[in-house]
């Protein structure tokens, strides 16, 4: 059964569609030999002799779930042109795995790898709509005006964010900041930083707590572990 080149680069570990669609346009892949350039080319899996950067691809037989508590300081990429530690650096595994969705930099918690694009595309897809929980430090007092604005959605670059859960779990009076549990379910690059900033308070320290129902409570920071099966049918994986 024909496939079309980009998706079958994505299901089989390479990247996400998007990336592999570049991948391929800038001559990265070569099927049968001979370089491929076009969108859309379809291939026969079971025929067809495909690479990626001079290697052979091999067709993914065990597909793995991984859950990592990052640390702060590691970034969520396979690779890093500065050289900085990436999240691959604490997980070591056989198999080549991509992350799912980011967190940036300075952003510890939640965060799942695997070597399922199709997982990738369902979890990390806004229509599906699951939520990840975050835990905020913030400088100053939040108020419980700032909670409904931010529950309502407040502007950030050029979009509004989406309707939010907000609460305050604490607030130091002394120390003058407040900590704040933040639930959305889009997920767009910084945005809970860029909430915060929005309502004029500073972000001290940000956390990823929960992505849908899996907590990383129990977890240390640094530590991994596999998805069991009732997590991943929670995460809309209908064959686990």
């Amino acid at each position: 059964m024909e496939e079309r080149l980009q998706k079958y680069l994505s299901n089989n570990g390479i990247s996400a569609r998007r990336k592999c669609e570049e991948y391929i346009v800038n001559g990265r892949v070569k099927v049968n030999g001979e370089i491929v350039t076009k969108l859309g080319t379809k291939i026969d899996p079971e025929k067809d002799i495909v690479e990626f950067d001079g290697k052979p691809i091999k067709k993914i037989e065990n597909y793995v779930y991984i859950l990592l508590n990052k640390p702060i300081g590691y970034v969520t990429t396979v690779k890093d042109q500065f050289n900085r530690p990436t999240v691959l650096d604490l997980v070591k595994v056989k198999e080549r795995i991509l992350p799912v969705g980011r967190l940036d930099m300075y952003t510890s918690g939640a965060l799942i790898l695997t070597n399922d694009a199709e997982f990738i595309n369902k979890v990390t897809h806004p229509k599906n709509e699951i939520e990840k929980t975050y835990t905020v430090t913030v400088k100053g007092i939040v108020s419980n005006e700032d909670v409904e604005k931010l529950k309502n959605g407040v502007e950030i670059d050029d979009y509004i964010s989406g309707k939010a859960k907000v609460k305050i779990l604490k607030t130091n009076e002394e120390k003058q900041i407040s900590r704040l549990q933040i639930t959305i379910h889009e997920g767009k690059n910084r945005e809970v930083r860029k909430m915060c900033e929005a309502i004029g308070r500073k972000v001290l320290a940000l956390h990823r707590r929960k992505i849908g129902n899996i907590d990383v409570k129990n977890m240390q920071i640094g530590s991994w572990r596999y998805l069991n099966k009732q997590e991943l049918k929670q995460l809309g994986l209908t064959n686990a």
